[in-house]
C-alpha cells in the first residue's frame, strides 16, 4: 500500500483506507463494464455479454451502496476525520451517484433498446471512451485526496479535459440525429440515450470540482 503523506485525512485509519479504496475500486469496474457494455451493444445488440455487463454494475452498485454506508458508520461510530468528514461523505455521496448513474443507463438500455445507426457508432465510441475516462480521472484524482491532498488538483484538469472530449463527441451525435430523415420520435428516445451518457460526464465532472475544493481545504 501507498506510503500515507504526514497531511492525509486517512494516515491513522488504515482500515478506513482500505474500504474506501475499495469503494473507488467499484466505481471505476462499473465504468469499465458501462464502457464495454454499451461498445458491445452497438456492435452487436443486447447480447448475453451486455446482459452479463448489466448484471456485474448492479451488484457494483450494490457493493458501493455498502461500503459507502459502512465507512460512513466507521466515521461517526469511531470519531474518524472529525474536521473532514463532511466533505469525505460528500465525495463518497457524489461518487456513489455515479454508480446511480451508470445502473440507471443500462437499465433503460435494457427497456428501450434503441437503435442507433451505423453512421453514428464512431462518435458515441469516441463519447463513452471520454465519458468513462472522465468517470476514471475522477476516481485517480480521488485516490490522491486520501493520500496526499497536494496531488489531487493534479488530475483537474485531465477530469475537464475528457468531459469536454464527450461533451463534443456528443453534440455530434445529436446533429446527425436531427439532421436525418429518422422519424421524430425516433430521433428523441436516440437523444435521451446520449444525453444519458452526457450526465455521467457531467456529474463526474462536478465531482472533480468538488474534490478539488475539499483538497485546497486540506491544505491550508
Amino acid at each position: 500500500m501507498t506510503e500515507l503523506k504526514s497531511s492525509s485525512p486517512l494516515r491513522k485509519t488504515r482500515v478506513l483506507l482500505v474500504q474506501v479504496e475499495g469503494f473507488l475500486d467499484v466505481v471505476s469496474q462499473a465504468a469499465l463494464a458501462y464502457e464495454a457494455g454499451m461498445v458491445e451493444y452497438l456492435r452487436n445488440g443486447w447480447t448475453d455479454s451486455v446482459e452479463e455487463k448489466s448484471a456485474q454494475i448492479r451488484e457494483y452498485e450494490n457493493r458501493g451502496d455498502r461500503l459507502r454506508s459502512e465507512i460512513g458508520t466507521r466515521l461517526y461510530t469511531e470519531m474518524l476525520l472529525p474536521d473532514t468528514v463532511g466533505d469525505v461523505l460528500s465525495l463518497l455521496g457524489a461518487l456513489d451517484h455515479l454508480l446511480d448513474i451508470l445502473k440507471t443507463n443500462i437499465v433503460m438500455l435494457r427497456i428501450e433498446q434503441p437503435l442507433f445507426p451505423k453512421d453514428y457508432h464512431p462518435a458515441l465510441f469516441e463519447m463513452l471512451r471520454a465519458t468513462c475516462e472522465t468517470v476514471e480521472q475522477t476516481v485517480l484524482a480521488s485516490r490522491s485526496y486520501f493520500r496526499d491532498p497536494v496531488t489531487a488538483r493534479d488530475q483537474q484538469h485531465k477530469i475537464h479535459f475528457y468531459e469536454d472530449e464527450a461533451e463534443r463527441a456528443g453534440l455530434r451525435v445529436q446533429e446527425a440525429i436531427f439532421s436525418s430523415d429518422l422519424p421524430l420520435e425516433e430521433k428523441r428516445q436516440l437523444r435521451e440515450h446520449v444525453l444519458r451518457i452526457d450526465r455521467l460526464a457531467d456529474l463526474a465532472d462536478d465531482a472533480g470540482d468538488a474534490l478539488a475544493i475539499f483538497a485546497v481545504k486540506r491544505t491550508l
